[in-house]
């Protein structure tokens, strides 16, 4: 059994909404990702915090199998990262 820290599954379940792709300052999140507001707001005034996961945080998903690379003839540090089956399990297994 895997153990993962709160940031590893926020991470993995960022993932499973979507490919991870790279962003500036080390970060990984969803492709054209924007500013969301909250939907209970009706002036649309508080923005959301876009999710991201940290280059550390994906690292460590990887090793152990629960996210892969989707294009592996790619360079690595640029590469779209998506949650593989072992990850999906994991989530199934640990909610």
């Amino acid at each position: 059994m895997i153990e993962l820290t709160p940031s590893q599954i926020a991470g993995l379940k960022l993932a499973r909404d979507g490919d991870l792709y790279p962003q500036p300052a080390s970060k990984w999140t969803h492709e054209n990702a924007t500013v969301t507001y909250a939907k209970s707001d009706r002036w649309k005034e508080r923005p959301q915090k876009i999710k991201t996961v940290t280059a550390k945080t994906l690292v460590e998903l990887v090793e152990p199998g629960l996210l892969e690379r989707r294009h592996v003839s790619d360079d690595g540090l640029t590469d779209v990262y998506g949650i593989s089956m072992a990850g999906k399990i994991w989530l199934l297994q640990n909610k």
